[in-house]
């Protein structure tokens, strides 16, 4: 089961900046991203989100290979497999463009568009939604950002949570009441 992490950053770059490093650590095999989304308001108060996964080139990539292969195999039905290949091509990536941009992939957009809307202007936020990881490790390198970051929303244990808040520089979550 994956986790879902969203933590706030004090400045609009910082969370690249914390995406970057957690997709170097996912290089070196220490963490396993499913989905991550950084938000940014600026100072005029819109919110700007940068997908990691963009489904729109997928999508089109996708589309343009199969729509291919079948335009091939209807026009050579047809005797002209070339001008099959060509149309199926260009028809396959405008549909498969238009079902990325219309799907939705990991985290809920309509969820990171109403959390993001409580960050101030001029911060940013990153969503990751993590299917595995080496805490120990992770928590080492999200050091960097000591002072600089405060947790927004877990799907972690308290125990967790709170050591992802201690690394932070962040007060412990409060406990919650019996």
């Amino acid at each position: 089961m994956s986790d879902l992490i969203v933590i706030g950053f004090d400045s609009q770059d910082e969370a690249t900046a914390a995406l970057t490093e957690c997709k170097k650590l996912e290089k070196e095999y220490l963490l396993d991203l499913e989905d991550a989304v950084v938000v940014i308001r600026t100072a005029d108060g819109k919110l700007h989100l940068q997908q990691s996964v963009n489904l729109e080139k997928v999508g089109a990539s996708y589309g343009l290979f199969s729509g291919g292969f079948w335009g091939a195999l209807v026009g050579l039905l047809c005797l002209n497999p070339l001008a099959g290949f060509v149309a199926g091509s260009i028809v396959g990536a405008g549909a498969g463009a238009i079902a990325g941009k219309m799907s939705d992939y990991g985290i809920d957009d309509n969820f990171i568009k109403s959390l993001g809307a409580t960050i101030p202007a001029n911060t940013s936020a990153l969503f990751i939604l993590v299917r595995k990881s080496q805490p120990d490790k992770v928590l080492a390198d999200l050091r960097t950002f000591k002072g600089h970051a405060r947790v927004l929303q877990t799907s972690l244990s308290p125990e967790n949570e709170n050591r992802l808040r201690a690394a932070l520089g962040q007060l412990a979550a409060p406990a919650p009441a019996a």
